[in-house]
């Protein structure tokens, strides 16, 4: 799975706005970063280059996902971590990061929570969430294709989890409950560029939790071919773009 997630959904959805978040963060001028739910390193990695003096210590549930990321970017400290227990002391970052993590903790109040307890008096806290479903390109291509291959009742990961996250009421209070402060929440649209859309395909249907309910089936590779398919036609044939939005968050703890 990292490998495929690393390979096919990595540079088409992740890379631009790490970009946009490293600098972002590099604004901030920290001198120490947690990364949470970092993956293979994407962000590490632009953090890394934008913010070249700060120590930057990367974080993720999955211990292939840290073994990966640790390979790909050995700059950073690397750690297995789950987010709602951070194995670190108090007041140890001066910023928090994490690029599209959050949607996946099971309590993101106590996540949240952790968060404050490691932040520095004057920390900060960083992190995107992906908009709807409908405002990104990929996904809603992908949805779509999975939804007409599998008419009998296809996975709703994407549009339940990565794109379950979207308002920002609830972004807030969950915050406030964790006595951390919301500061600024900015709508953010870039533009994604795939070799394929058959290649985007592939990842979500072996590189994310979507691979588990196609992979048991007896009709698995034609599945694929059929999502494949039906993501060219909505997409088009070789490179490919779509407009896809987040909204970045920044907090603090309360005064």
């Amino acid at each position: 799975m990292p490998q495929a997630y690393e390979r096919h959904l990595v540079p088409v959805l992740f890379r631009p706005f790490a970009a946009d978040l490293a600098a972002r963060a590099a604004a901030l001028r920290p001198r120490t970063v947690l990364e949470l739910a970092a993956g293979t390193g994407v962000l590490t990695s632009a953090l890394l280059s934008a913010a070249p003096a700060a120590s930057v210590v990367a974080t993720d549930l999955n211990e292939a996902m840290v073994g990966t990321g640790s390979a790909r970017e050995p700059r950073a400290r690397w750690r297995q971590a789950d987010a709602q227990e951070l194995p670190f002391p108090d007041n140890s970052f001066d910023l928090v990061v994490c690029q599209f993590g959050v949607m996946f903790f099971p309590d993101k109040t106590a996540a949240f929570a952790e968060v404050r307890r490691v932040l520095a008096p004057n920390g900060r806290l960083l992190f995107s969430s992906w908009g709807p479903l409908d405002s990104h390109g990929f996904d809603a291509a992908f949805q779509s294709a999975l939804e007409d291959s599998m008419p009998e009742g296809a996975p709703q990961f994407l549009r339940e989890v990565p794109h379950g996250y979207t308002d920002r009421s609830v972004v807030a209070a969950e915050l406030t409950a964790a006595g951390l402060v919301l500061a600024a929440a900015e709508e953010v649209t870039l533009e994604g560029e795939a070799e394929s859309a058959e290649s985007v395909a592939l990842g979500f249907l072996t590189g994310t939790p979507v691979s588990a309910a196609v992979q048991v089936r007896a009709d698995a590779q034609a599945l694929r071919a059929a999502v494949s398919q039906r993501m060219t036609e909505r997409l088009g044939v070789g490179r490919v773009t779509a407009p896809m939005t987040a909204t970045v968050y920044t907090a603090h703890l309360q005064a």
